[in-house]
Order: C-alpha cells, then structure tokens, then sequence
C-alpha cells in the first residue's frame, strides 16, 4: 500500500507539471516569437534502502527545459521596427541584470536612451556584443544581413550610413530555454554571432503554439489528472 500511494501521487505530480507547461503555452500564445515549451525526457529513479529493498520509484527529468523550433507564423506587418528571422537562427540579447541570451522575438523599439531593445524590454546586440544604438535619422532599412542602415537628419535623401549590424547565430549544439524565456546552450558558452540567419524588415514572427493543440491536449491533461 506505501508504495502504491507514492505511485499514484508521482503520477498526480507528473501529470500536474505537464498541465503546467500546457498552461504556460497557451499563456504566451500572443507573445511575438514565443518558442513553444515541450516535455522533458526523463528515467527513473528507484529509493533503495541499506538492505537493497526497492521501496518506491520516482520520475526524474533531465535538465534544462525542451521547447519547439518549429517556425511561427510570419506577420507582413510593414512595420520598419518589426524584424524576423525566415528559416534557422536567433537574435543577441540582453537583459536588464546583464545576461545574454537569443530569440527570436523581433518587435523592436528604441528606449529613452535611444537603445534598441525588443518587447521584453531586452536590448538588442551588435557583432560586438553591445546594445545597438540608433541615432536621429530620416528613415532606416534592415537588410538581410542584418545591417542597420540610416538615412542621418542632416544628409540628402538616397544617403545612407551603416550604423551596426544585428548579431545573429544559427548554432550548432543543443539548446535549453530559462526561466527568463531566453535560449542559451545545455553545455558550453554562448556561441559567437556567424551571421548565418536570415533577417526580414517589416515581418513579425508569431509565436509557434498551436492553440488547438494545445486546447486538446490541455484537456486530455485534465482529464488523466482526475483519473490519477
């Protein structure tokens, strides 16, 4: 009966985390660029006393949080600020405390201090690893390097400076998501920029939940809860 009772409420916790990471999707469904959270593989894990009795068994995970890569819907906004990545790749970040971390989030704005940062309020990084800074222009383009090319107060039109360009990664090694959101490598430092992605000027990437899925799968997690 003990470890039957430690069974059912492992199961009970199981199904609770996987309703959690359900909830949280549907939570971020609007978020632009939101990678969708999945499941993380785990094994088992067996208490054993000094005398070699198996008594109960537990389910572990491994460590770092599983999302989904698979490609948002692109918004043809025409929004000059709004910026995507079309295929593979993440944007350079910065948080408010320091770290760095990529996305793929791309609905940009410039702050009081004239820094581009995203909607997180996440500043948005050079090749050099700096916040970018956009002085007083006319009107600005992206290219798909992700050069950020201005047109300054002062000069004709058709002239135009180069003022940064956004670091961008298509990485090589796997990847986790924090808790903040943002993507950093399982193991390893941060990879450098390689300028492999593709940018676009005037798309939004979505985020890559489904909601129907989601909805269903939400509901059969319900569901099984109950039965448990």
């Amino acid at each position: 009966m003990d470890r039957m009772i430690y069974t059912v409420l492992n199961s009970m916790q199981n199904s609770q985390t996987l309703r959690s990471i359900s909830a949280q999707n549907l939570a971020n469904q609007n978020v632009p660029g939101f990678r969708k959270d999945l499941v993380t593989d785990g094994s088992s894990a067996k208490l054993s006393f000094a005398e070699g009795f198996e008594a109960r068994s537990f389910q572990t995970s491994k460590a770092g949080a599983a999302f989904s890569e698979d490609i948002g819907f692109m918004d043809q906004s025409g929004d000059p600020f709004d910026i995507s990545i079309t295929d593979e790749g993440y944007f350079f970040v910065q948080e408010g405390n320091g770290e760095i971390g990529l996305t793929r989030r791309g609905d940009l704005r410039t702050d009081a201090d004239g820094l581009v940062v995203n909607g997180a309020g996440e500043k948005l990084l050079n090749q050099g690893m700096q916040p970018i800074n956009l002085p007083p222009y006319k009107r600005f383009t992206i290219n798909e390097v992700g050069e950020i090319l201005i047109t300054p107060l002062d000069a004709p039109d058709g002239q135009q400076v180069l003022v940064a360009t956004i670091a961008t990664v298509v990485p090589d090694q796997p990847l986790q998501k924090g808790l903040d959101g943002l993507i950093r490598p399982i193991d390893g430092p941060m990879p450098n920029p390689n300028q492999l992605a593709s940018v676009q000027q005037g798309v939004l990437e979505g985020s890559n939940v489904d909601i129907t899925e989601e909805l269903i799968a939400n509901i059969d997690l319900q569901r099984n809860f109950e039965l448990n």
